[in-house]
């Protein structure tokens, strides 16, 4: 029987193996937290994502795939114990809190760092492992990459490091463009800061403006952003990754197109909904890596000694309909690169 993931706010949310059936009534009854602890028969895993749960099957399916690469088969020989905040971030210290609490094994945080801070602020015993663009060292997750130490490990995209590449390739697409746009998420800090350092440095070497910065803190901003490009007169615009443009791939796609901005996101999922072209991590892949720490974690291994992995695994990946529909014409160098072509 395929069981249902709940949130985790609640007294009873989200922890399908928390309620216990009378046979003869069939009243679901709620287990003291201790009670439970003594009486679970497998290992239990925390996911906590700051995002709402239909955004990312995809992701979470990868997740449950690395896991299967050490053994754990998620209702098999591994409880899963969801949590989303369904894009509300002031829950996360509650969620992790609640984990926390009810002696989860370990907990992955992927694709937040304000869930993995919510996470390591909540304990310091309890492995935790990340997914995340930002470098864990520069922002003081970890004592080094190598020997992260403590309770965290985890994988560290490539985000910082492509993210000057996404300017000289959406120069190559558009190379009558000389006003560039930074889309980026004001509650991220550390990504604004980067991503805005990488443009200046590229604009520079590309003889261009220093990029346009443009806000966008939740879904109800993302009109407000692109009138603002066009106050701005952008021609051109860069889609940082951020989880809240992750959660959103089709409406910004399909703004970028209603404004006819060319763009450049950081992940293919952005191109597969309709974006020019994208840029970046796999994420499917990083995902996989979690779920692969998080078994061998429950294997007995220690994260203070598995090294944070950095994702190797780029793709270009172009849209050539949108590009028509912009008018556009794709260099052949350009289109020979592109590790998928979507027509």
């Amino acid at each position: 029987m395929r069981r249902t993931d709940y949130e985790g706010d609640a007294l009873v949310s989200g922890i399908r193996r928390r309620e216990f059936i009378l046979l003869g009534g069939g009243a679901a009854v709620a287990w003291p937290v201790a009670a439970w602890a003594q009486q679970r028969p497998m290992p239990v895993i925390g996911f906590l994502r700051n995002t709402e749960p239909d955004e990312v099957p995809h992701l979470v399916a990868a997740f449950r795939k690395g896991l299967a690469e050490t053994g754990y088969v998620e209702g098999r020989n591994v409880v899963i114990d969801y949590r989303w905040t369904h894009g509300r971030a002031d829950r996360l210290p509650a969620m992790a809190a609640d984990l926390v609490a009810r002696g989860v094994d370990v907990i992955v945080a992927l694709g937040s760092t304000p869930a993995v801070r919510a996470a390591n602020t909540s304990t310091t015993t309890i492995p935790i492992v990340f997914m995340i663009g930002a470098d864990p060292v520069e922002i003081g997750l970890v004592a080094s990459l190598n020997r992260p130490g403590g309770n965290l490990t985890g994988v560290f995209n490539l985000v910082q490091q492509v993210a000057q590449k996404h300017l000289e390739i959406l120069h190559q697409l558009a190379p009558a463009a000389t006003a560039f746009a930074l889309l980026t998420n004001p509650a991220n800090p550390p990504t604004t800061a980067f991503y805005t350092r990488e443009l200046e440095a590229a604009a520079r070497t590309l003889g261009l403006r220093a990029a346009h910065v443009v806000y966008a803190g939740g879904e109800r901003d993302f009109d407000t952003a692109f009138g603002r490009l066009r106050e701005l007169r952008a021609d051109a615009l860069v889609v940082a990754a951020d989880l809240l443009f992750t959660g959103h791939v089709e409406k910004l796609a399909s703004l970028t197109l209603r404004h006819a901005i060319p763009a450049i996101y950081p992940y293919r999922e952005f191109a597969a909904a309709g974006g020019l072209v994208s840029y970046g991590t796999d994420l499917a892949d990083t995902h996989r890596l979690g779920g692969v720490y998080a078994g061998r974690i429950l294997k007995g291994e220690k994260p203070a000694d598995l090294p944070v992995q950095q994702a190797t695994k780029v793709e270009l990946i172009i849209n050539l309909k949108t590009a028509k529909s912009l008018g556009l014409e794709i260099p052949p160098t350009l289109l020979a690169r592109a590790d998928e072509v979507i027509e």
